[in-house]
């Protein structure tokens, strides 16, 4: 996403820029030693709060927020409702051929049940557990850089700490003094840098994207049950119109309702 790019480029070009103006220079911020306290002990202790699906799903997702592109709620919704006039024109089994062409795993999975001719309450009860889980699933991808966002500040501070014990430890060298003293400010301008412009922006965009996904998992769930009911199309489609004017509202109240 474009606008992920573009905040993360001012973020970070305003702190640079703002060094420069106070006659600052690059080589003031690299601090190596700070830079492996810091990072190093903020993935250590994530990773040991986390499970190891959960950590590396939270990697992996740094894709959606920076290469993936925005959910086409409203193309979906003509799809759903193209397939549905189908159904009632040509019946259910005809829509054998179109299962296949669907992209999207939880559609053609449960169009296939459909097809399979499933008792709507078990489907019903199949997609809100899958539903269920996808949610659980994404808050908890989230959750992990909003863990590494509180760990990463309070492991600057250590390293604070420990660039200090450096330096009164060598007050009679006054060669080891600067380093001591670098480690000790950017050790916590790494930490709460880290967190503030990365991690947590990273974990509230994760939550955004999650909401999405779980938006497009819904109206699929709406199409299908009104497919499986023989629904008229027309009703379907005001159905999910309906629930795409009111994104913000709970999914698992509108799934109760449905």
């Amino acid at each position: 996403m474009i606008i992920a790019w573009i905040g993360l480029v001012v973020a970070i070009g305003a702190i640079l820029l703002g060094n420069a103006l106070e006659g600052g220079h690059l080589s003031c911020l690299v601090q190596p030693t700070a830079a492996m306290i810091v990072f190093g002990g903020t993935v250590g202790a994530t990773m040991l709060s986390s499970t190891m699906e959960e950590f590396l799903a939270a990697i992996h997702a740094l894709g959606s927020i920076f290469l993936g592109g925005k959910a086409d709620h409203e193309a979906l919704v003509k799809e759903i409702v193209s397939i549905a006039s189908t159904a009632r024109k040509d019946g259910i089994l005809s829509l054998e051929k179109t299962v296949g062409q669907i992209k999207n795993s939880f559609f053609s999975k449960n169009l296939r049940h459909i097809i399979d001719g499933y008792d709507p309450n078990v489907l019903k009860e199949i997609m809100e557990d899958t539903i269920q889980h996808a949610e659980e699933e994404k808050a908890a991808i989230a959750k992990v850089w909003e863990t590494a966002g509180g760990f990463a500040p309070t492991v600057g501070i250590l390293g604070a700490v420990l660039g200090l014990i450096h330096v009164m430890s060598n007050l009679s060298d006054s060669s080891k003094l600067g380093a001591g003293i670098a480690v000790a400010f950017l050790a916590t301008v790494y930490g709460v840098g880290s967190a503030n412009l990365v991690m947590l922006p990273v974990a509230n965009k994760l939550k955004k994207i999650s909401k999405q996904q779980i938006k497009e998992l819904e109206l699929i769930y709406l199409g299908l049950l009104g497919i499986q009911s023989g629904l008229n199309p027309r009703i379907i489609e005001d159905r999910l119109k309906n629930a795409l004017g009111h994104e913000d509202h709970e999914g698992e109240g509108e799934r109760r309702a449905a």
